[in-house]
């Protein structure tokens, strides 16, 4: 299969295993998150497809060719550390250019390469510029150039955008995407930004304590998580305990919902519901409505959002301000749950 495969691939430090038995298969050309908590394994995965770790078990295979021991030297990947690791005694080119010159290409090859990549990544005249004198964009492009000196089989990229403000974090996430889309390489970053892998993924990779959740295209990861974790980790959601009734039915603290959600037989399930799909509504008899109590609202300016009190559960509700139903905090209130927007998880 063409393609990068991870084959139930496991690295255990001694008694801990940092992770679980990963399986994965990532095309050609696609833009892939490795998503979760500070812990659950990701950066410790994108190493072991670097060559950087050596997993436990399990294999790991290119277009076919099995890579598990190939050395990181010979697999012709390139890599953006969190830290970037520019050589500070370099200039700008010289460090693009460091690669090529480990490589044995002439001084007029390494040139006009550093030249092509500093257009690439809109940096075009900065070859003879000092790294020291550079921005934090500045040089977070610079690393990308050097990595990309090699025309590598896939690019990795450690929490590349950490250190940057957050009006130059979602810039530079816009231009890691175009130039990802103009390169069409495989391209595979660690984050634990979930706006930022929704707005540079193609399929997003869920992970908590070693393990993947999900592996998904990010509508699909927000709107069909595979289970609460996802649900709750990716954006806000509201999740309610509860318990099957029927075909397409759910008790609930408060009442019992109807769901188009396939439900089981029986037992205990999770709905989610994102808040911008719950409704308050005062005074009306519409399906799917629990009583509650309005405790805290909230103008974003874009958006209002209203905690409520429902059987005792917190409940999230956000709507568009020219939507915003007249109530105040300590309003006694019904909160309608659709349908069409639960989605059945296990307990």
């Amino acid at each position: 299969m063409s393609g990068l495969v991870l084959d139930h691939l496991v690295k255990r430090y001694g008694p801990f295993t940092a992770v679980h038995d990963a399986e994965l298969t990532i095309p050609h050309g696609r833009f892939v998150c490795l998503l979760g908590p500070s812990g659950c394994g990701k950066t410790t995965l994108l190493r072991m497809i670097a060559g950087l770790e050596a997993p436990s078990a399990g294999a790991i295979r290119l277009d076919g060719e099995d890579i598990t021991a190939k050395p990181a030297h010979q697999r012709d990947f390139g890599m953006v550390f969190q830290s970037l690791a520019l050589f500070p005694h370099l200039t700008v080119g010289e460090n693009i250019a460091y690669p090529l010159r480990i490589r044995g290409k002439s001084r007029a090859e390494q040139r006009a390469e550093a030249e092509r990549l500093l257009a690439l990544v809109r940096l075009p005249g900065a070859a003879d510029r000092p790294v020291a004198k550079l921005s934090g964009g500045q040089r977070q492009r610079v690393a990308i150039a050097r990595a990309l000196a090699l025309s590598p089989r896939l690019f990795l990229l450690d929490e590349p955008l950490s250190a940057l403000d957050a009006k130059l974090r979602e810039a530079m996430q816009i231009e890691l995407k175009q130039l990802q889309q103009r390169l069409g390489i495989t391209t595979i970053v660690v984050t634990h930004d979930q706006r930022e892998a929704m707005t540079m993924a193609d399929l997003v990779v869920v992970m908590s304590a070693g393990r993947i959740h999900q592996a998904a295209p990010p509508v699909e990861v927000y709107r069909r998580p595979a289970d609460a974790f996802v649900a709750d980790f990716i954006g806000m959601t509201n999740l309610l305990k509860g318990k099957v009734a029927g075909p397409g039915r759910v008790a609930v603290a408060g009442g019992t919902l109807a769901v188009t959600d396939p439900t089981p037989a029986a037992g205990e399930v999770v709905l989610s519901v994102r808040p911008e799909d719950v409704a308050v509504r005062v005074g009306d008899d519409a399906p799917n409505l629990l009583p509650g109590t309005v405790t805290f609202l909230r103008d974003l300016g874009a958006t209002v959002e209203i905690r409520l009190d429902v059987a005792g559960q917190e409940i999230v509700a956000v709507t568009a301000p020219q939507d915003r139903p007249m109530v105040q905090a300590g309003d006694a209130v019904h909160v309608r749950f659709p349908a069409e927007a639960a989605v059945v998880l296990a307990s």
